[in-house]
């Protein structure tokens, strides 16, 4: 057990940090760690300064098992059986795809575990490095597992909301994280994410579902398209599992169309997620959904040439939404 000790940050590691969604997220992880002493983080080689702190002042509650993610996830539902709260973390295919049957087993299998699975680098975001890199499944997958919660923010303000979220939830989370920073979408001393989405816009179009970064592309297209005559309702879907059916299933009713963009792959997210609730309550309206298609993403370069290979940049989802509602 690491002692208590005082709220720090280093000057350094001030000067090295990036507002992002991973670092406001683990700068609020720490807070807790300083709070309570059950609270541990487990990495597999994948380091980040906004670690730092965490491994200088609590290095009994820091643990790096190098690159074993499998294994990872077996320490941690071995610790969060005696009485642990436990976090692991790496990029996002390797805490999920790569250990995927040991978060099964171990983690929903057993008694539904108090592990969260923090994801960095949501859709492209590690857009350099190709496709055994990019995020682009594992909100699908994820949100299949009985008993998982399923979290994925918009911005750095709910990715810090988010920490404390997860350590007051029971149960096996999962957290899908970009590591740069966004526009901030949400006030820090007014947000509330109790309801597992929030209705950012008011529209009678259409209605763009979106989630992590796209929301703020659903925000942007909502805004190119009203000097157009298109009125576009916007929700930020933040948590996929589990979902508020009830509070969706209002706000869609009330547009003429529905309308996902998500940075992950068309079969199993959002879109599917949407289409899913529509199907099974009977609405009975168009659904276009903007995603990646079926296929990986063999080409490498900025994000934003990647979202517009896949028709996801402003323009393009501006232009198919527009003819859309109009054709």
């Amino acid at each position: 057990m690491g002692k208590k000790v005082k709220k720090q940050k280093s000057d350094e590691a001030t000067k090295r940090w990036v507002s992002g969604m991973r670092d406001a997220f683990s700068e609020a992880l720490y807070e807790i760690i300083c709070e309570d002493e059950r609270v541990i983080l487990i990495t597999s080689d994948t380091g980040a300064v906004c670690h730092d702190l965490i491994k200088a002042n609590f290095p009994g509650r820091y643990i790096n098992v190098g690159i074993a993610e499998q294994n990872m996830v077996g320490v941690a539902a071995g610790l969060a059986m005696t009485g642990y709260i436990v976090y692991i973390y790496a990029i996002v295919p390797f805490v999920t795809m790569r250990c995927y049957e040991q978060i099964r087993v171990d983690l929903c299998c057993m008694g539904h575990l108090p592990v969260t699975a923090v994801g960095v680098g949501a859709g492209f975001d590690y857009n350099t490095l190709g496709p055994t890199h990019h995020g682009t499944e594992d909100l699908s997958l994820m949100r299949t597992l009985p008993g998982m919660t399923v979290l994925s923010p918009s911005d750095s303000v709910m990715a810090a909301a988010f920490a404390r979220i997860s350590y007051e939830l029971p149960g096996p989370k999962y957290i899908r994280l970009d590591r740069t920073g966004l526009p901030l979408i949400y006030d820090k001393d007014e947000a509330d994410f109790s309801a597992g989405l929030t209705h950012l816009r008011e529209g009678k179009d259409v209605c763009i579902v979106a989630t992590g970064r796209m929301v703020k592309r659903a925000l942007s297209v909502a805004e190119e398209l009203a000097g157009k005559s298109v009125s576009v309702s916007v929700v930020d879907l933040y948590r996929l599992k589990p979902l508020n059916r009830e509070l969706l299933l209002e706000i869609l009713g009330k547009s003429a169309r529905i309308a996902t963009i998500e940075e992950h792959f068309i079969t199993g997210g959002i879109g599917s997620l949407v289409a899913e609730l529509m199907a099974e309550n009977c609405v009975y309206l168009p659904l276009k959904r903007f995603g990646i298609p079926d296929d990986f993403c063999r080409e490498y370069g900025p994000r934003d040439y990647l979202h517009s290979l896949y028709k996801l940049d402003l323009q393009s989802v501006a232009r198919a939404v527009s003819d859309w509602v109009k054709g």
